[in-house]
């Protein structure tokens, strides 16, 4: 797991622009008042989540499948989700080649997002780091921040994102109880309020995706 200004992958700065671009996509009571008791990015650590997943394979094993098949929040005993999993030959190659083309991604999508803020998108704007979000000339980068910002608020937190349950806790979602299994009324159950509906970045994306 991942601990804030612990990194595996990003450099401060590269953290620092992923954190404010995953505030605006999903933002909390330090991004926009109106999301006060509402977690988003920042407390969920989804830069953590993020950085974690680009440097997995630094670890050993890497950090790519937790364990199991349950960690210790809902029983005793140890949290077997905390031991990751041995990855085979061929798996770490392919998931070598996967991070490459990510850890890739980020390197340029993280300078375009500099270079569209006129030097350094931390110093711009929240208005204008939605703008330069929208840009159709990163849209494939933030299409991928938009995917990992969901992941890292709602994985489990051996991943390094979703911090103190933070992710689940907003949605009323326990985690993972196994061997107790979920009732019936709990699996249908409406998870109550989204952290990332209705903010404008979120509606461009899902523009760009041509989901709208």
């Amino acid at each position: 797991m991942s601990e804030p200004g612990k990194r595996r992958f990003f450099t401060p700065h590269q953290a620092a622009v992923v954190e404010d671009a995953t505030a605006r996509i999903a933002p909390g009571p330090r991004d926009d008042p109106a999301e006060e008791g509402h977690p988003g990015a920042r407390e969920a650590d989804v830069t953590g989540y993020i950085d974690t997943m680009l440097g997995a394979l630094t670890g050993d094993p890497p950090m790519i499948f937790a364990g199991g098949p349950w960690s210790s929040r809902h029983t005793s005993g140890p949290d077997l989700m905390a031991r990751f999993t041995v990855l085979d030959p061929v798996a770490k190659i392919a998931w070598r080649k996967r991070l490459a083309a990510w850890q890739d991604q980020y390197r340029r999508g993280i300078e375009a997002l500099d270079r569209l803020a006129g030097g350094d998108f931390t110093t711009a704007s929240k208005e204008k780091q939605d703008k330069i979000l929208a840009t159709s000339s990163v849209g494939a980068f933030t299409s991928l921040l938009f995917e990992h910002t969901i992941e890292g608020l709602y994985a489990s937190p051996e991943y390094g994102g979703n911090r103190g349950q933070a992710g689940w806790k907003e949605i009323g979602f326990p985690g993972d109880v196994q061997p107790r299994g979920y009732t019936p009324d709990e699996v249908e159950r409406s998870d109550g309020h989204d952290p990332v509906q209705n903010t404008g970045i979120v509606a461009d994306v899902l523009k760009l995706l041509g989901a709208v």
